[in-house]
């Protein structure tokens, strides 16, 4: 590609070296000639900052965060250093995600057509069911407070084939130019983990921003792991979900959105889900904690930009 914008990649690592390194080693192979890769030790309980430093010290810059902050917070830090190094465009990339060569350049490529585009995601397959789609990127029902990741578990027949617009991009891979960040901003740190990247893709629809899936990229993620995810993830998954109502939606859709889960999904788990009862629990729990929630609709809780 000539005249490629500066790109750079994000890596998130916490406790998670093998995936990492197996992240970093497709990245190797990507053929865009203009991407400078971050990672973010998110404060992980070994040293494994030095271990990915040693290993890959002629291609990626390391950076410690002295504890976990998060997705949104160690994603934060790799913004920022980004942005210090003049990067015309941000892709965050989860750890545990591996790259076909050619993805960034059909994302850069889309991307650069997309004169209002607040981010961008790629055809994302199971990593253990490579043909099987995981994800396009997203829409999601403000009534409801849930979300549903478009083409989801279907084997990929060229049925998603065609560049579309989306509620929003997946945050296991997200290509943002940095024109939108200096719009938009940070991501909101007070998700931690879970839903940021929905309520980030929202504020930047709120300044006239698309985001857009481009299914010439392709990546491949380890999904199947939080496929078994225990009750406690579920209950910070939809806490998440209702504060992201609450944030991004108006008061009668967070009224609605908090008695679904309320009403309707805690006891579905207790009927139909006998064996998944917690997850009942985490339903009401959820509410709870959302009905004393005093979050700012439009102030999200993040460090300044620079």
């Amino acid at each position: 590609m000539n005249d490629a914008p500066a790109v750079s990649t994000i890596v998130l690592n916490w406790n998670g070296l093998a995936d990492t390194r197996e992240c970093l080693g497709s990245l190797r192979k990507v053929d865009y000639p203009s991407n400078r890769v971050i990672v973010v030790d998110n404060g992980s309980e070994a040293d494994e900052a030095t271990i990915l430093e040693q290993e890959f010290a002629d291609f990626a810059e390391v950076i410690r965060n002295p504890a976990n902050l998060g997705f949104a917070g160690g994603m934060n830090v790799g913004i920022r250093r980004a942005l210090e190094a003049g990067a015309e465009y941000v892709l965050l990339l989860n750890n545990d995600v591996t790259v076909d060569p050619g993805f960034l350049t059909a994302m850069i490529e889309a991307a650069r057509r997309r004169a209002n585009l607040a981010a961008a995601c790629p055809k994302a397959y199971f990593s253990g069911r490579p043909e099987v789609i995981y994800s396009t990127g997203g829409s999601v029902n403000l009534w409801t407070g849930t979300a549903r990741q478009m083409g989801r578990g279907e084997r990929d027949g060229g049925q998603f084939d065609v560049e579309a617009a989306r509620d929003y991009a997946d945050g296991l891979c997200m290509l943002i130019p940095v024109t939108a960040i200096e719009k938009v901003g940070l991501l909101d740190e007070e998700y931690f983990n879970y839903w940021e990247e929905t309520d980030w893709c929202f504020r930047a629809k709120e300044k006239g921003l698309r985001c857009y899936y481009v299914p010439a990229a392709k990546v491949w993620h380890k999904a199947e792991r939080s496929l078994a995810s225990t009750d406690e993830y579920h209950y910070h998954y939809q806490r998440n979900a209702l504060m992201f109502v609450r944030k991004r939606g108006n008061a009668l859709q967070a009224v609605t959105a908090l008695l679904t889960h309320l009403l309707v999904y805690g006891p579905w788990y207790v009927v139909s889900r006998p064996g998944r009862i917690g997850r009942a629990a985490a339903e009401w729990r959820a509410v709870l904690w959302n009905v004393g929630f005093r979050g700012a609709r439009n102030q999200p809780r993040q460090r300044p930009l620079v």
